[in-house]
């Protein structure tokens, strides 16, 4: 079968399984060559400090940062790596979802590593997946001949419903402004037309129904599951990410729905925190940098000014990808050697975040970005932003425009 990418209105239809394999393979070069530096799992595994993570556990493994940090820390700091995602697998007929096509490429190529692995397709808010993490944690330890202690726990799902165990209802998270409607632009990454949105304010039940599915609830009955069934360290450090942005984007991110789900992720963050305080652990929410993601494509203002906000980070040779940024992540902010035996030398701010999004931040990056963003019209989008570099992350992240893939070729999209 000869797959292209299929764009409705901001939303790929489709993946291709050969362009998802090589992203992720060249993740991997790069925490290699830049935290690795080549050495063996073995040899990380034996060698590496008493800090750093041995046995990670990744909810919400298949993409961006969630997939990132699981390459962080199996091939950067070589821990057997347990990942949790629910995707669409391929068939002969249909094309799998990109996270589908990723499982299968991390999990091919830490076989070849030699780095014990295992992946659970299924619902991560349900307690079977939960109690069969559980399982796959003990029987993934025994390949390592390591502890089946958990000493890493990265949380990031990005859902947009979840069914609780307790009661059997569903529920959707929506991206809504509360209190007073929002107008603002978007752009078509494949045309760089630029129009008008407004997004209606979301009632008390979508809110609540969006913190039920992006708050911190969940994250605190993985850890409560994982407690209880004696395989966390100690010393278990986890993460989960959040956004903030500038103040352009509040109405509809940080002081809407989503925002509101955000701040029970801190909540539940502070929460985690203070239970293992006694015992060397650690928990955090990270402030990530704007990032092209399949859910950001389709949110009001935030394509356009990620299109205006790339091409300063670039021009200031600050931009940095998923990978870039979970390898700051982990050497820079958690595994820092005055870390290793005390999480409170974790550097943070004054709400306890680790912030990864300091380089987007910055007062400089900020105004010009904001000028760029008055400026930017149609006839010129092409020169003031980054619309293409936008659209190329955006099919990246399908497995499209992969350099050294040929889309001419046929492939068979049950597999790699």
């Amino acid at each position: 079968m000869i797959i292209r990418p299929m764009i409705r209105n901001n939303l790929c239809l489709n993946s291709h399984p050969k362009g998802c394999a090589l992203a992720v393979k060249r993740q991997i070069d790069y925490v290699q060559t830049h935290l690795a530096g080549g050495i063996s799992p073995e040899k990380l595994r034996a060698g590496a400090a008493a800090g750093t993570p041995k046995l990670a556990l990744v909810v919400g493994c298949s993409t961006g940062y969630g997939l990132a940090s699981r390459i962080t820390a199996g091939f950067g700091y070589g821990a057997a790596t347990v990942g949790v995602s629910l995707e669409k697998p391929g068939s002969a007929a249909k094309p799998g979802t990109p996270g589908f096509y990723n499982n299968l490429a991390f999990d091919a190529e830490a076989l070849q590593a030699g780095l014990p692995a295992r992946t659970l397709e299924g619902d991560a808010f349900s307690d079977a997946l939960k109690a069969e993490a559980v399982a796959a944690v003990k029987g993934i330890a025994v390949a390592a001949k390591i502890p089946p202690k958990i000493d890493l726990i990265i949380y990031s799902l990005a859902s947009p419903v979840r069914t609780d165990p307790k009661d059997g209802v569903m529920y959707r998270s929506v991206v809504k402004p509360i209190g007073n409607a929002y107008s603002g632009k978007t752009v078509d990454m494949m045309t760089g037309k630029i129009r008008a949105v407004c997004v209606e304010p979301a009632g008390e039940d979508e809110i609540a129904a969006t913190v039920k599915v992006m708050g911190g609830e969940d994250w605190e009955l993985w850890i409560d599951t994982l407690d209880k069934a004696g395989v966390l360290s100690p010393a278990m450090r986890t993460v989960a990410y959040t956004y903030i942005g500038p103040e352009i984007s509040w109405p509809i991110y940080k002081n809407g729905t989503i925002g509101r789900a955000k701040e029970d992720l801190e909540r539940a963050g502070k929460a985690i925190r203070r239970r293992f305080s006694n015992t060397r652990g650690g928990a955090w929410v990270s402030v990530n940098k704007a990032l092209v993601t399949r859910a950001s494509a389709v949110i009001p203002i935030i394509p356009f000014y990620v299109s205006c906000l790339f091409k300063v980070m670039k021009e200031k040779l600050l931009h940095e990808g998923c990978i870039e940024q979970m390898a700051r992540l982990f050497r820079d902010r958690l595994y820092i050697d005055a870390a290793y035996s005390d999480p409170a030398e974790v550097p943070v701010d004054s709400e306890g975040r680790i912030r990864l999004d300091d380089w987007e931040m910055r007062a400089d990056v900020q105004r010009e970005t904001a000028a760029a963003m008055d400026i930017a019209v149609e006839e010129n989008i092409f020169t003031f932003t980054d619309v293409a570099g936008f659209k190329h992350d955006f099919l990246e992240a399908h497995g499209f425009d992969v350099p050294g893939v040929d889309y001419e070729a046929g492939v068979d999209p049950s597999g790699i």
